[in-house]
C-alpha cells in the first residue's frame, strides 16, 4: 500500500475530539439524564455545558463565528452525548438541521445574522417542515406564505418541532404558490418572538422526553421579505436537500444510544453472577453481545462514510449517491439501536425493565430514531429509487 494512501478512518483530531466529548459528557450530561427523562423537562445542564465547550454546533463555518467542524467531527458530537443522553444529543443535532438550509441556500446577510448568535449559543435553530396532515408526504403541506409588499405573512401549524419554544429560530417551509406543487414551496426564517408565533402544548412521548416537541403555530406572522432563504420557489429543493445532510446526524444520535445501552450492558454481565459464575461466561451471552457490537460497528462504518460524503457535498462538490447513504445509515443505525438497546434490556432481565437501570430509558429512546428525519419505511423508498434511476 502506497504510504501516501489515507487510512480510512477517522484522524487523530477526530479522536481526541471524542475523548474530549465523551469525559464532559459523563461528567456534565449523564448526572441528570435520568432526571431530565422522569420530569420531561429540558436538559439546561447539557446546552449549557455544550455552550460553555463550543459544543453546540461545532458545523456552523469559522467565518460566522463557529467551530467550522466537519460533518465527521460534528457526527462523533452528537454520538458521544446520545450515548449517556438521547433528548441532550438533539441540541446539536437540530442545530444542525435548522442552520443547513440557510448554509445551503440562504444569502449572505442571512448567514451573518442568524447563524452567529446559533455560534455564540445565545440561540437554537429549530426545522418546521411537517404538519398535521403532511408527514411523510410533506409537498402536501397547507401553510402558506403571501407576499405583501416588503414582507410575507404566514399563517399554518407545523407538527413535531422538536425543541419548539426552545429555539429562538426556525426554518419554515410554506406554500407561495398552490398551483405549483412541491416547485410552489418556499423557505423561510422565522423568530419566536415575531408577532403571531405560538406554540402548542408539549407532546407526551414514549422517549428523548427531555427534547420539548412542539406544535408551531403561525397567525398572520409578518416578517420581512429578506428572511426567504433561497429563492421562492425552492424550498422543497432546500428541504429534500438539507435531509441529505442531517439524516446522517440521526444515524450518529441511534449509534450513540446503542453505545451508550452496550456499553451498560458489558459491565452488567460480567458482575452479575447466576449457578455460581458471571453470565458473561454463557456463551448464549456472549452470542448476544457479539451481534449487538458487530451490527453497531457496521452502522458506524458506514454512517461515518456518509458523513465524509457530506462534508464533501457541503464544499460544493457533486457527490451522486449522498441521498442513498445518507438514508442507508439512518436507517441501518437507527434498526441496529432498537435491536441493542432491546437486547440490552433483555440481558438486565428484570432490572432493565426497571428505572432504577438506564437502558429502559435508552431502549425508548431507540425508538425515535426509526421514525423522525423520514420513517425507515420512507428511507427504503427513497434508496430504492436511487437504486433505480
Amino acid at each position: 500500500m502506497s504510504p501516501d494512501f489515507p487510512t480510512y478512518a477517522p484522524s487523530d483530531e477526530h479522536e481526541m475530539l471524542r475523548s474530549t466529548v465523551r469525559e464532559l459528557a459523563e461528567a456534565k450530561i449523564a448526572p441528570f439524564a435520568a432526571q431530565v427523562d422522569e420530569e420531561s423537562r429540558f436538559p439546561q445542564e447539557a446546552l449549557d455545558a455544550l455552550v460553555q465547550n463550543d459544543l453546540h454546533a461545532v458545523h456552523i463555518p469559522e467565518e460566522y463565528g463557529g467551530a467550522g467542524a466537519d460533518a465527521l467531527a460534528t457526527v462523533i458530537v452528537i454520538e458521544e452525548v446520545a450515548r449517556v443522553c438521547g433528548s441532550s444529543s438533539l441540541i446539536p443535532a437540530v442545530n444542525k438541521l435548522g442552520t443547513v438550509p440557510v448554509l445551503l441556500a440562504g444569502s449572505e446577510e442571512l448567514k451573518k445574522k442568524y447563524l452567529a448568535p446559533v455560534a455564540r449559543g445565545e440561540a437554537m435553530f429549530s426545522y418546521a417542515l411537517s404538519e398535521p396532515e403532511a408527514g411523510s408526504d410533506a409537498a402536501s403541506m397547507k401553510t402558506r406564505a403571501v407576499r405583501d409588499g416588503d414582507h410575507w405573512v404566514l399563517n399554518g401549524t407545523k407538527m413535531w418541532i422538536t425543541n419548539a419554544g426552545v429555539s429562538q429560530y426556525y426554518t419554515v417551509m410554506a406554500v407561495t404558490d398552490p398551483s405549483a406543487g412541491a416547485r410552489g414551496i418556499s423557505a423561510f426564517i422565522v423568530d419566536k418572538d415575531d408577532e403571531g408565533v405560538s406554540f402548542g402544548a408539549k407532546e407526551r412521548k414514549l422517549g428523548i422526553k427531555g427534547s420539548p416537541t412542539r406544535q408551531v403555530i403561525l397567525e398572520d406572522v409578518r416578517i420581512p421579505a429578506d428572511r426567504i432563504i433561497g429563492a421562492e420557489g425552492t424550498g422543497f429543493k432546500t428541504a429534500l436537500a438539507t435531509l441529505d445532510h442531517t439524516r446522517i446526524t440521526i444515524a450518529a444520535q441511534a449509534l450513540g444510544i446503542a453505545q451508550g445501552a452496550l456499553d451498560y450492558a458489558l459491565g452488567y454481565v460480567k458482575e452479575r453472577k447466576q449457578f455460581g459464575k458471571a453470565i458473561a461466561d454463557f456463551q448464549g451471552v456472549q452470542f448476544m453481545l457479539a451481534d449487538m457490537a458487530m451490527r453497531l460497528e457496521g452502522a458506524r462504518q458506514l454512517t461515518y462514510h456518509a458523513a465524509m460524503k457530506s462534508e464533501r457535498a457541503m464544499n460544493g462538490e457533486k457527490v451522486p449517491d449522498l441521498t442513498f447513504v445518507s438514508s442507508a445509515c439512518k436507517c441501518l443505525a437507527s434498526d441496529v439501536a432498537m435491536d441493542v438497546t432491546t437486547d440490552a434490556v433483555q440481558l438486565l432481565g428484570g432490572y432493565g425493565y426497571t428505572r432504577e437501570f438506564p437502558v429502559e430509558r435508552m431502549m425508548r429512546d431507540a425508538k425515535i430514531t426509526q421514525i423522525y428525519e423520514g420513517t425507515n419505511q420512507i428511507q427504503r423508498m427513497v434508496m430504492a429509487r436511487q437504486l433505480l434511476k
